[in-house]
Formats: structure tokens, C-alpha cells, sequence
């Protein structure tokens, strides 16, 4: 087996020793590519192979990857993308999309969530789930989400000018902006900037960010308490929930994620885990939403349950500025 012949490289080049007498313990990852096509050069061939170290599996002898056409391509992708991203942040084509949210108890529009939306010139809306892992993965988030909430900033300040009874709009940090050395001066230099009211924007910090950041979170907290406005727990319940970051980290909102709906039949286990999450929100006074809601049937129960707001297509998708102008005020704002 091709393992097997492996793992008796490994265990050779492992029974060398350097000039002290010593082996070296390398541990080595080997990347696969069967060879289809013959007409390939052995510099493309060697490339794919490379390529496949990126996609380890673990056996119980060796560490490699196989050679996927698909990762090929999406690597492809991501260097277009890449080569593209700056010049779209200076061209603007980074949009932001609003998702209201609405309050249970009035059926109203009570908030919205900016998200981003890439519009190129060339090819049209590039999908977020294609831009955003990557931008993640090379650091460019940093950049769009300040540029992001730049955006943000304008229209509240204008839709303040215009005299709106405004609605405060969420604006997600990701984990890149944290390896910024005080990151949110920048911040607070746009909301000076553009006047920005307090109470009228909220901070989100997705679940992962909790992990080994307690103590840098609280601060951020402290100073967005500071300014007169409110931050919130994004996609809780995405990933392993820790109820002590719910005693430690002073939020004002939970997000219960989009998984505690996307079963066809949540049934009685389910619903008491979503009630129970619910009733300990209300015990430590949060403001409780949840996301990606689609049916009648969720509503009503979230009513039930006294969930205070609703974030999801049943009511709204995420729509473009003049659209949520049209549905949130009753003028159009110029």
C-alpha cells in the first residue's frame, strides 16, 4: 500500500542523525497526486501534489492528502479574489445590506444587522461565503470591517439629519481585528467623525471570539459602555457555548444561531434547550434574538417563550439601503 511505502521513508529519513548523533523527529506530511492525465508536465504535476499537503488526513501509519481537483480550483479562486480585493475596497464595491430584525411583542421593526455584499463590475455580486473565509484567513478583514462600519456610521448620521426615530444597527467584529493593538481607537474616530448617536449602533462579537479572550472582550465592552452603546454575542450555540463566558463577558444581547431551527422537527428536547437558553438570558438581562427563522410555526413559539426579537427571512432577507429606507421609515430619506 502507497502508506506503507510511506511510512518506511518516513521511518528511514527518521533514523538519520545529525552531527551530534542525534535523529532529527521530523515529522513528515506527504501530498498524493495520481497521475490521469499524461499530457500534465511534471512541474504541474509536483504543484498538485503540493497542493494536496494542504488537505491532510491522518492514517494510522503516515500524514497525506490526496490531490482534489476541487481544491485546485477554489485555491484558483482565492488568488483571483485576492488580487482583486484591494482595488474593490478603492472602487467601493463593497456594499453594506441590511437585515432588520423585528420585536415579537409589537411586530415591528426594532434593529438591523450591516452586512457586506461585493458587487464586482465584471462578474456581479461575488457570494460572502466565497470572500469572507478568505479575508478572514489573510488578514483583509481588517480593512473591511472598518470600511464596513464607516459605511454604517454615514447612514445613521444621515438618517439622524433627517430627523428618522432611528433603529440601532449591529456591526460584526471578527477575530483579525483583535490582533490590531487597540484596534477600536479607529472606531471611535468615526463615530466622532460622523456624530454618530449613541444607543444607535451594537457591536457583535461572534461566539469563537470568547475563546482565550475574556479579559480583552470586557475591556472592549467596558469602552463601547463607555460611548452609549450596546454589544451582543453573535451565532451562540454555532460552536461549543461555555456558560462562563455568559457570567464573565458583560454583553447586553444573545444571538441564539440559526442551528437551534434548522431541524425539520426540533421536537421536545430541542425546544426545552431553546427554552431553557431563553430563561437564562432573561435571568442575566439580556435582550434575547434569534437568527434564521422561516416558519410560522418558530414565531409563535418564540413568542411564546418571550424571545424579544426575530431576525430572518419569515420576515425580512437582507435588502439593500433604499429598500430598508422604504420599510423602516415612513419617508424615503434623499
Amino acid at each position: 500500500k502507497l502508506d506503507e511505502r510511506l511510512a518506511r521513508i518516513s521511518s528511514q529519513i527518521n533514523q538519520m542523525k545529525d552531527a551530534d548523533n542525534k535523529t532529527y523527529g521530523l515529522t513528515l506530511t506527504y501530498g498524493v497526486y495520481v497521475v490521469v492525465n499524461h499530457e500534465h508536465k511534471v512541474e504541474s504535476m509536483i504543484e498538485r501534489a503540493n497542493l494536496a499537503r494542504g488537505n491532510v488526513v491522518s492514517t494510522h501509519r503516515v500524514v497525506l492528502g490526496v490531490y482534489d481537483e476541487k481544491a485546485r480550483k477554489k485555491l484558483n479562486r482565492e488568488r483571483e479574489l485576492e488580487l482583486k480585493m484591494e482595488r474593490a475596497l478603492e472602487q467601493r464595491e463593497f456594499v453594506p445590506y441590511l437585515q432588520p430584525k423585528y420585536e415579537l411583542r409589537g411586530n415591528r421593526i426594532a434593529g438591523a444587522e450591516a452586512l457586506v455584499r461585493w458587487f464586482d463590475p465584471v462578474e456581479g455580486m461575488v457570494l460572502p461565503g466565497e470572500f469572507i473565509p478568505l479575508f478572514e484567513k489573510n488578514g483583509f478583514i481588517v480593512k473591511l470591517d472598518l470600511y464596513m462600519f464607516e459605511e454604517v456610521c454615514k447612514l445613521v448620521h444621515r438618517w439622524s439629519m433627517a430627523g428618522c426615530s432611528l433603529v440601532p444597527i449591529s456591526v460584526n467584529l471578527s477575530r483579525g481585528d483583535f490582533n490590531v493593538p487597540n484596534f477600536f481607537e479607529a472606531y471611535k474616530d468615526l463615530i466622532k467623525k460622523y456624530d454618530v448617536p449613541v444607543g444607535t449602533i451594537e457591536f457583535e462579537f461572534t461566539e469563537s471570539l470568547l475563546y482565550n479572550n475574556l479579559d480583552i472582550l470586557n475591556d472592549l465592552a467596558r469602552q463601547i459602555h463607555e460611548l452609549g452603546f450596546s454589544c451582543s454575542i453573535d451565532d451562540f450555540g454555532s460552536g461549543y457555548s461555555s456558560l462562563n463566558m455568559l457570567k464573565n463577558v458583560r454583553v447586553d444581547v444573545l444571538k441564539l444561531d440559526r442551528v437551534f431551527f434548522s431541524g425539520e422537527d426540533e421536537g421536545v428536547r430541542g425546544k426545552e434547550v431553546i427554552r431553557s437558553v431563553l430563561n437564562l438570558a432573561k435571568a442575566l438581562e439580556l435582550k434575547t434574538v434569534s437568527e434564521g427563522i422561516e416558519l410560522k410555526e418558530q414565531v409563535d413559539f418564540l413568542r411564546e417563550m418571550k424571545c424579544d426579537y426575530v431576525q430572518g427571512f419569515i420576515f425580512a432577507k437582507p435588502m439593500d439601503i433604499k429598500s430598508f429606507e422604504k420599510l423602516a421609515y415612513l419617508h424615503i430619506v434623499p
